[in-house]
């Protein structure tokens, strides 16, 4: 099963702290101060869970997987995750 935006806001109004209004409100702020923070270039820790970094990945050559004709793929940002010990040991209990 994918956990969805929608699972995290239902869980989190079954827990009877918030509406579910609020809890999409405070779902949808939190996805977008990250995905700010990644923007500028800013790594996210999350403590117990891991980090988001930004890459840069440099300008490569490549192929057109259709056609195997060569290309040059252009530079970019990558976001890349390292999971934290914590979630490394709860992950390999069971």
């Amino acid at each position: 099963m994918t956990v969805t935006k929608a699972h995290i806001i239902e869980n989190l109004f079954s827990k009877n702290l918030f509406t579910k209004t609020e809890s999409a409100h405070i779902i949808e702020t939190l996805f977008e101060l990250i995905k700010q923070s990644l923007q500028n270039g800013e790594d996210v820790m999350i403590s117990g869970f891991g980090k988001f970094s930004v890459k840069e990945k440099q300008q490569r050559r490549g192929r057109n997987p259709q056609s195997g004709e060569p290309m040059t793929v252009s530079p970019r940002r990558v976001v890349t995750f390292h999971y934290s010990a914590v979630l490394k040991e709860k992950m390999n209990q069971a």
